[in-house]
Protein backbone atom coordinates (compact mmCIF):
# COMPACT_ATOMS: atom_id res chain seq x y z
CA UNK A 1 0.00 0.00 0.00
CA UNK A 2 1.34 3.43 -0.97
CA UNK A 3 1.55 6.16 1.61
CA UNK A 4 -0.44 9.34 1.16
CA UNK A 5 1.73 12.23 0.00
CA UNK A 6 0.97 15.63 1.46
CA UNK A 7 2.57 19.00 0.73
CA UNK A 8 1.85 21.35 3.61
CA UNK A 9 3.10 24.53 5.25
CA UNK A 10 4.86 24.14 8.61
CA UNK A 11 2.26 26.30 10.38
CA UNK A 12 -0.55 24.03 9.16
CA UNK A 13 0.92 20.80 10.59
CA UNK A 14 -0.73 19.09 13.58
CA UNK A 15 1.23 19.55 16.82
CA UNK A 16 2.09 15.84 17.09
CA UNK A 17 3.62 15.91 13.60
CA UNK A 18 5.65 19.03 14.51
CA UNK A 19 6.99 17.19 17.58
CA UNK A 20 7.98 14.18 15.49
CA UNK A 21 9.56 16.50 12.92
CA UNK A 22 11.72 18.09 15.62
CA UNK A 23 12.89 14.68 16.79
CA UNK A 24 13.73 13.71 13.20
CA UNK A 25 15.71 16.93 12.62
CA UNK A 26 17.29 17.82 15.98
CA UNK A 27 19.92 20.08 14.37
CA UNK A 28 17.51 22.23 12.38
CA UNK A 29 15.71 22.09 9.06
CA UNK A 30 17.60 24.35 6.62
CA UNK A 31 20.36 21.89 5.71
CA UNK A 32 17.78 19.15 5.00
CA UNK A 33 15.58 21.00 2.51
CA UNK A 34 15.01 19.54 -0.93
CA UNK A 35 13.77 21.26 -4.09
CA UNK A 36 11.02 20.12 -6.41
CA UNK A 37 8.75 21.53 -9.07
CA UNK A 38 5.13 21.91 -7.96
CA UNK A 39 2.07 21.30 -10.10
CA UNK A 40 2.13 24.95 -11.28
CA UNK A 41 5.68 24.46 -12.57
CA UNK A 42 7.32 26.57 -9.85
CA UNK A 43 10.44 25.44 -8.03
CA UNK A 44 9.68 24.95 -4.33
CA UNK A 45 11.81 23.93 -1.36
CA UNK A 46 10.49 21.64 1.34
CA UNK A 47 11.51 19.47 4.24
CA UNK A 48 10.79 15.76 3.67
CA UNK A 49 9.26 13.89 6.58
CA UNK A 50 7.71 10.44 6.76
CA UNK A 51 5.33 8.90 9.29
CA UNK A 52 3.82 5.41 9.24
CA UNK A 53 0.86 6.66 7.19
CA UNK A 54 2.01 9.81 5.37
CA UNK A 55 4.96 11.16 3.40
CA UNK A 56 5.08 14.93 4.01
CA UNK A 57 6.84 17.65 2.10
CA UNK A 58 6.77 20.61 4.47
CA UNK A 59 7.06 23.78 2.36
CA UNK A 60 9.64 26.30 3.57
CA UNK A 61 12.51 28.37 2.28
CA UNK A 62 15.95 28.29 3.85
CA UNK A 63 15.23 31.64 5.53
CA UNK A 64 11.91 30.36 6.91
CA UNK A 65 13.60 27.19 8.18
CA UNK A 66 16.21 29.25 10.02
CA UNK A 67 13.56 31.61 11.45
CA UNK A 68 11.44 28.70 12.70
CA UNK A 69 14.39 27.27 14.62
CA UNK A 70 15.43 30.70 15.98
CA UNK A 71 11.91 31.38 17.28
CA UNK A 72 11.30 27.90 18.71
CA UNK A 73 12.00 27.54 22.43
CA UNK A 74 12.61 23.81 21.95
CA UNK A 75 15.90 24.66 20.18
CA UNK A 76 18.92 26.23 21.87
CA UNK A 77 20.89 29.28 20.66
CA UNK A 78 23.04 27.09 18.38
CA UNK A 79 19.96 25.68 16.63
CA UNK A 80 20.04 22.27 18.27
CA UNK A 81 17.06 20.57 19.89
CA UNK A 82 17.18 20.81 23.68
CA UNK A 83 18.25 17.54 25.28
CA UNK A 84 15.19 17.45 27.53
CA UNK A 85 12.75 17.81 24.60
CA UNK A 86 12.57 14.09 23.73
CA UNK A 87 11.98 13.21 27.40
CA UNK A 88 9.09 15.73 27.50
CA UNK A 89 7.57 14.25 24.33
CA UNK A 90 7.86 10.67 25.60
CA UNK A 91 6.19 11.70 28.86
CA UNK A 92 3.34 13.38 26.95
CA UNK A 93 2.82 10.27 24.81
CA UNK A 94 2.64 8.01 27.87
CA UNK A 95 0.26 10.42 29.63
CA UNK A 96 -1.97 10.76 26.55
CA UNK A 97 -2.13 6.96 26.12
CA UNK A 98 -3.09 6.43 29.76
CA UNK A 99 -5.81 9.09 29.55
CA UNK A 100 -7.24 7.53 26.38
CA UNK A 101 -7.45 4.11 28.05
CA UNK A 102 -9.17 5.55 31.13
CA UNK A 103 -11.66 7.62 29.16
CA UNK A 104 -12.53 5.04 26.52
CA UNK A 105 -15.21 3.41 28.67
CA UNK A 106 -14.65 0.22 26.71
CA UNK A 107 -14.87 -2.91 28.78
CA UNK A 108 -12.94 -5.68 27.06
CA UNK A 109 -14.87 -8.39 28.93
CA UNK A 110 -18.33 -7.36 27.69
CA UNK A 111 -19.57 -9.23 24.62
CA UNK A 112 -20.31 -7.21 21.50
CA UNK A 113 -24.06 -6.89 20.97
CA UNK A 114 -25.96 -6.01 17.83
CA UNK A 115 -28.86 -3.52 17.79
CA UNK A 116 -31.35 -6.21 18.85
CA UNK A 117 -29.21 -6.91 21.94
CA UNK A 118 -27.97 -10.28 20.74
CA UNK A 119 -24.31 -11.22 21.13
CA UNK A 120 -22.10 -11.14 18.07
CA UNK A 121 -18.82 -12.97 17.63
CA UNK A 122 -15.73 -10.81 18.05
CA UNK A 123 -13.35 -10.60 15.11
CA UNK A 124 -9.62 -10.73 15.82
Amino acid sequence: MDKRRIVKDYDALPEEVVSQLKLEYPHGFAQNLISFTNKEGKKVSALPFETDEVYYLVRMTTLEAERIIEDDEDYDDEGNLREDFSAEIEEEIVTDSAEEEESSGFDHDDPIRDQAGEEEEEED
